[in-house]
């Protein structure tokens, strides 16, 4: 190693190997395990990922073509068990029961939660509270906020007394005992809900608003259907892309609240897939029957996610 001492002399010294800063350089081959480790640590967790939501779901999709009962021996029926389904009415009834409370309920947590974000966007000096009381509802158990509209709901609860009080005793009813009324009970609860979520999505996705394009708009003449159509809808396309696909997922598990509210009655007025899943598997031991509403649940989970987020998609995304 050569050290200059100053401009006109330089002096070479000699640096035993031990003293160099700069590593030996490394032999090149096979790199070393110690770089891989990060898999190493995350191993368990993959395993347990693929064995509780691959491997499971696999097996029951298996078992969707046996006659299993959940113990002992089985057999291979084809597609019998999916016959069965769509022949008998109260499957039917479930299948029309869930596709509603997961329309209806969408639409309307979209629709509810969109305007109670436009509204304590910016406006109200009391939105941060406003937000907490909306929000409550979400973090609470779905069992709980069931039992205290179950309460509501009775036929000597707040609801009919309310309508008494009002002078409408025509309209008191046992509603969770109604099969027309019953489902707009769950309905009703599921919204109240979820409602919360859906509109923090939103209040999100309208922060990223500029306010000045939106004086912009309205210094050029632009009312409030306008700027809301041509402003604030195109800058939350991602947002409603997110809070309906979470909406439609959710609404199609719906389990809890109808277990609680009406357990699936009156007369299979409530049941859903979700309920008929739980009730053939756990309560009849059919577990291949309901492996089988398990996997045509799946289906029509994957089929609306995919469906959204196709009519929702950013079209102007692949132009620029």
């Amino acid at each position: 190693m050569t050290v200059t001492i100053d401009e006109s002399s330089t002096r070479t010294l000699t640096v035993p190997p031990e003293a160099w800063n700069t590593p030996p350089p490394r032999k090149r081959g096979k790199k070393p395990l110690i770089s891989f480790g990060h898999w190493w640590w995350a191993l368990p967790a993959v395993v347990l990922v693929i064995a509780v939501h691959y491997v499971a779901t696999l097996t029951g999709g298996f078992f969707a073509f046996t006659d299993w009962t959940g113990l002992g021996d089985w057999s291979f029926i084809g597609l019998d068990n999916f016959e069965r389904i769509f022949q008998d009415p109260l499957m039917l009834g479930a299948v029309g029961n869930t596709l509603f409370l997961a329309f209806a309920s969408v639409i309307l947590t979209n629709v509810v939660g969109l305007l109670f974000a436009l509204a304590i966007n910016r406006m109200l000096k009391s939105r941060y509270i406003l937000r907490t009381l909306l929000f409550m509802p979400v973090v609470l158990s779905p069992l709980a906020v069931a039992y205290v509209w179950k309460f509501i709901f009775q036929f000597d609860g707040p609801l009919n007394g309310f309508l008494g009080l009002i002078g409408l005793e025509g309209m008191q009813k046992v509603w969770l005992a109604d099969p027309t009324w019953s489902i707009w009970a769950i309905l009703i609860t599921v919204v109240w809900q979820q409602t919360g979520f859906t509109m923090v999505i939103y209040l999100a996705g309208l922060a990223s608003v500029p306010i000045e394009v939106e004086e912009a708009a309205a210094l050029d003449g632009a009312g409030v259907w306008q700027r809301f159509r041509y402003v604030i809808v195109p800058a939350i396309r991602p947002s409603i892309a997110i809070a309906t696909t979470l909406g439609i997922i959710q609404s199609l598990r719906i389990f809890d609240q109808i277990l609680a509210l009406t357990g699936g009655g009156p007369a299979g007025a409530t049941e859903t897939l979700a309920t008929q899943v739980y009730k053939q598997a756990f309560s009849l031991g059919q577990f291949g029957f309901g492996s089988a509403l398990a996997l045509v649940l799946t289906v029509i989970i994957l089929a609306f996610a995919i469906l959204q987020q196709y009519l929702t998609r950013d079209r102007d995304a692949g132009k620029a």
